[in-house]
């Protein structure tokens, strides 16, 4: 079964050890590395330790972190995907490099990432989090249809939680399921 999950605009592809390089360029991008790292400026083998947990969790899980790539170019212009949440079940997660932002491409790879979760994996729900500042992720996560949970401290770090359960995301889309 492959993995790879396809939008109008978007290739997603599991990550790699190849994609090692374009993903440490993407998260040491101090716009990228503001809310996704914290700030830290991760290292090549840092990188190469997420992809391999990624990995992991594919084999694990069937979910891990894809790597966004642009249909007409081939570009690598972010990732997607998911990390198991503190409480179980997958937590959403998405980053671009700045010249992709704007174009509404985060929520399409975003929305492909949960049509997958949802009606292949059959999961009843998902969480995500972001840091307060973060209102492009906040309206990211608003688009898809979640909704606000709680306002918390993961990691010793203030963080807004957003949920999103399958029923309402079939709701939104005018969906039954199967």
């Amino acid at each position: 079964m492959s993995l790879d999950l396809t939008t109008a605009r978007l290739t997603l592809r599991p990550l790699t050890a190849e994609d090692a390089a374009a993903a440490h360029a993407l998260w040491t991008q101090p716009e990228v590395r503001r809310y996704l790292w914290n700030d830290e400026v991760v290292t090549l083998d840092r990188v190469r330790e997420v992809i391999a947990a990624g990995r992991r969790d594919f084999a694990a899980r069937r979910y891990g972190l894809w790597g966004v790539y642009d249909t007409a170019t081939g570009a690598f212009a972010g990732f997607a995907g998911c990390r198991e949440w503190p409480d179980g079940g997958p937590e959403l997660m998405y980053g671009l490099a700045p010249a992709w932002w704007g174009r509404g491409l985060a929520t399409e790879a975003a929305e492909a990432v949960l049509a997958y979760l949802f009606e292949t994996l059959g999961y009843p729900h998902v969480m995500a989090a972001t840091d307060p500042p973060n209102l492009a992720s906040v309206r990211v996560m608003e688009r898809l249809g979640m909704a606000f949970h709680e306002r918390c401290e993961m990691h010793g770090f203030d963080t807004l939680v957003y949920r999103l359960s399958r029923e309402r995301w079939r709701r939104l889309r005018g969906t039954s399921g199967g």
